[in-house]
């Protein structure tokens, strides 16, 4: 064995040339060898991983595939969510079925509860810190609200429980069917009966009074027609859900809340909201149940604001001079030209459109729905906005002084059975001096809009082909 390997000088030195084309070449043969055996295992064993990678996310085409990488030690996927499996047992009690819905703010995921033996909704919140500080607030809101509707009366979602779950908070839920779009697109969006649409009506109302507590004092800030829930597929019984959005008053988090076809004109204009814009957003909500379309379906929030303002016409000047996003909107005028406000021009048209009145011949069948004696839910001025417990009240949801709407409504309670829906339709369609099976179409202002004055089983709810919201708690 050579002695050049224990680090002695050889016997022979490398020829001087050499040394001269490698400057670097090492004198000591053995500890050369060294290096260079060292350096070509090295390069061996980064090559041979290299193309046990490549190997490892070729495609079936031959193409290579992004290479993954691991979230929550491959727990969650590249956007922080649970890899959902089937079967799969949350705290050796929650059996996965199928998942329901997805969001911003997760997941929602049907799951057999084996120690209560019943079918429950999971969410599954993204493993992100805002969106679990977020999810923590939503629990201590539901907490609040749960305790205070012991009876189970209020018409909001009952939050069972929650727990962590692999660096996921996961929320409870009883299990509730589909939502009130999925209802209005079995109708082909062509609405609901007058009837069904107050049955709707009382619930959410009785549902933004209980909120309004003064102990509560909740705004859920993102009421609409994908957050109605019913309990049962067959029946009018609703429960309002998904509080993710939600605040106390005086603990307002988010400027930028409510989907925006539900958007009330304070949040559009960066005002200080209250619980009346969930009031708004109920008046958006009834008459696109009843109509089949939205109220205000702006395609942005300029267009939002055009498509109010061309109903109820400009907001008061004392309100956009308050509103830091005035400008957004609306133009102030000098005072030469008389001061005051005009819409800002789109797309090359004249700001100053003439506003069309609340009484237009679209809104005209629905004038009985959003308005109320003394105040109106579509209204401006926040003081003005009429509150759930006037509208209760008031003959436009259960009229009172008609025998018809009495009988139909002591008759028919949230949760009457599909065969006495049809006897109601039946009464009222015999009241009005129509058959239940024949109609009679009527258009509104020109619009697409060819309802059957007694629609056949008006007040049974259509039967949708999905047992379960596609969007449940979001």
């Amino acid at each position: 064995m050579s002695t050049a390997y224990l680090g002695q000088r050889p016997s022979a030195e490398f020829p001087r040339s050499a040394r001269l084309v490698y400057p670097s070449f090492p004198a000591n043969l053995g500890m050369f060898i060294v290096l260079l055996h060292l350096e070509i295992f090295i390069l061996l064993v980064y090559y041979a991983k290299k193309k046990r990678r490549a190997q490892q996310y070729l495609g079936e085409d031959g193409s290579h595939k992004k290479e993954r990488k691991l979230y929550n030690d491959g727990y969650d996927d590249d956007n922080h969510d649970y890899i959902i499996k089937q079967g799969e047992k949350f705290l050796d009690r929650y059996e996965i079925s199928s998942p329901i819905g997805k969001g911003s703010f997760g997941q929602v995921v049907k799951a057999y509860d084996h120690e209560e033996q019943c079918q429950v909704a999971i969410k599954i919140i993204k493993n992100k810190k805002p969106f679990l500080n977020q999810a923590q607030i939503e629990v201590k809101l539901l907490e609040m609200m749960n305790r205070a509707d012991a009876e189970n009366k209020y018409y909001i979602v009952k939050l069972k429980r929650h727990f962590m779950w692999r660096k996921h908070l996961c929320l409870v839920f009883e299990l509730l069917s589909y939502n009130l779009y999925d209802l209005l697109r079995n109708t082909n969006f062509r609405g609901v009966s007058l009837n069904l649409t107050r049955k709707f009506a009382q619930q959410l109302c009785t549902a933004l009074l209980f909120l309004s507590q003064p102990e509560l004092n909740i705004i859920h800030c993102d009421l609409k027609p994908e957050n109605i829930l019913l309990c049962n597929p067959k029946r009018s019984a609703i429960k309002i859900v998904d509080f993710g959005s939600s605040c106390q008053l005086g603990q307002r988090i988010y400027q930028y809340i409510q989907s925006r076809f539900y958007r009330s004109p304070e949040v559009l204009l960066g005002v200080p909201y209250d619980l009346a814009i969930d009031m708004w957003s109920l008046g958006c909500i009834l008459v696109e149940m009843h109509t089949g379309e939205p109220l205000f379906s702006g395609a942005n929030e300029v267009d939002q604001m055009n498509k109010i303002v061309e109903v109820l016409g400009m907001p008061p000047d004392h309100l956009l001079d308050q509103a830091h996003k005035t400008r957004k909107f609306f133009d102030k005028l000098p005072a030469a030209e008389g001061g005051g406000y005009v819409l800002k021009k789109v797309n090359g048209k004249d700001g100053r459109i003439r506003p069309k009145a609340a009484g237009d011949a679209l809104l005209r069948p629905t004038t009985q729905l959003l308005q109320a004696d003394g105040g109106r839910i579509h209204e401006y001025a926040t003081s003005a906005v009429a509150s759930p417990t006037r509208y209760i009240q008031r003959n436009y949801i259960v009229n009172e002084r008609s025998p018809i709407m009495a009988a139909a409504v002591a008759l028919s309670p949230p949760d009457t059975p599909a065969d006495e829906f049809r006897q109601i339709s039946g009464a009222l369609a015999e009241a009005r001096g129509v058959g239940v099976v024949g109609g009679v179409g009527r258009r509104w202002g020109g619009e697409r809009m060819d309802v059957e004055a007694a629609r056949r089983d008006e007040d049974l709810l259509p039967v949708c082909s999905l047992a379960h919201s596609p969007v449940a708690i979001h």
